[in-house]
């Protein structure tokens, strides 16, 4: 039996960039769906779907709209693409529900790469909550303060309260907990969640900082993730 491709919706309201995301990923081996905007990607997204690449700048609903209403209904991983670089850009993009952020002009090479590595990411995923559910796993858990991490359920409370993360970010914070008073550089993150040398740049700073936010946590006075300047991020 032939293996089942792996699909990806593009959506973009550019026609020449669907067109060259479509060769680049066709070539690949991928199924390539496009939309001309996020209303369209809103419309098309299913469960069948496998990744999601959407520009921010688009008619109708922007990238970022567009992703928030996917995330409601699916975890797929969402990459955005986006002209503009700033940390608060990104941060909108994360908040929206995005697991990476790609500055235009990319390379091919750095897209394949984040592509796979969020494909692989979130089929591991997929297995361990495939796993979780076949069969019963005893309780295991992290606990900082007063949260508490579910190794099982891959969740966070705080004070008994849910608190909604990426899997990105809940790798992340995991990381943290599971070595109280290491120092991690950024390197030393990139390489810990995805396995590989770090490519862009602020991309784990927008994710710690999100992370801080969600957890109401604050740099200037942290109570969970504390800043070793000029090395990296801990807990104590």
């Amino acid at each position: 039996m032939e293996k089942e491709k792996i699909k990806i919706l593009v959506a973009d309201d550019e026609k020449e960039i669907r067109d060259v995301l479509d060769m680049l990923l066709t070539a690949e081996g991928y199924e390539v769906t496009a939309a001309s905007d996020g209303g369209e990607a809103v419309k098309i997204a299913d469960a069948s779907i496998d990744l999601y690449i959407l520009d921010v700048n688009m008619p109708v609903m922007s990238g970022f709209a567009a992703g928030a209403e996917i995330r409601k209904h699916f975890y797929t991983p969402i990459i955005f693409l986006t002209a503009y670089s700033g940390e608060s850009d990104k941060l909108m993009g994360f908040s929206a529900g995005a697991d990476d952020y790609i500055v235009k002009p990319f390379s091919n090479t750095e897209l394949l790469i984040r592509i796979k590595a969020l494909l692989r990411r979130s089929r591991e995923y997929a297995q361990a909550d495939q796993d979780r559910n076949i069969s019963a796993v005893p309780e295991n858990e992290l606990r900082y303060k007063d949260l508490i991490l579910d190794l099982d359920s891959q969740s966070v409370r705080k004070e008994g309260e849910v608190i909604i993360l990426t899997y990105t970010e809940y790798k992340i914070l995991e990381l943290f907990l599971s070595h109280p008073k290491k120092i991690y550089s950024l390197d030393n993150i990139y390489q810990s969640i995805w396995e590989e040398d770090a490519v862009g740049d602020s991309t784990i700073m927008v994710h710690i900082k999100n992370l801080r936010k969600k957890l109401g946590d604050s740099s200037r006075n942290p109570k969970y993730i504390r800043t070793a300047w000029g090395k990296g991020y801990y807990v104590e």
